[in-house]
């Protein structure tokens, strides 16, 4: 069930544009902000406000990246895997990810802290490799700092 909350954010996202369903990702988005995810029920209760069925909006929530269908951690670590960030030293970066976290990719650490998940591109080629941590872009990238910037997300 939605909280009376949501509901408002949601609605004040529908009265920005000419039709309910043209609200879904920013509804989406809201449920997110307040969840840290998008569960089936919450879902289901967006879609209905919306004038979806929960199948239509699953498939925005699923095409999004950035829309989570399942719990992740307080921090989600996307790290690029694009060709500019693997020339430049992307297998280092996501080898001590992997062994500092002790997850794999998709996984979450055993404290709730941190989410590894690969990402296509980052959109900042000219100063691979980079992550993102939550809205935090980190360009140039070195193992070197790697301890500091997941110190920096507690």
């Amino acid at each position: 069930m939605l909280t009376t909350e949501e509901i408002a954010q949601i609605e004040h996202e529908i009265s920005l544009v000419p039709q309910r369903k043209a609200a879904c990702i920013e509804a989406l988005k809201v449920v997110q902000q307040h969840r840290g995810w998008v569960s089936d029920e919450s879902l289901k209760d967006t879609a209905t406000m919306l004038g979806m069925s929960a199948e239509e909006l699953d498939s925005v929530a699923t095409f999004y990246n950035l829309i989570f269908r399942q719990p992740v951690g307080r921090h989600v670590i996307l790290l690029c895997d694009s060709i500019s960030c693997w020339v430049m030293g992307y297998e280092q970066i996501r080898d001590h990810l992997i062994q500092k976290l002790q997850i794999k990719y998709g996984e979450t650490t055993p404290d709730g802290r941190f989410t590894l998940l690969p990402n296509v591109c980052l959109g900042t080629c000219d100063r691979a490799p980079a992550l993102m941590i939550d809205d935090h872009l980190y360009q140039n990238v070195t193992i070197e700092e790697l301890d500091d910037i997941l110190h920096h997300h507690r």
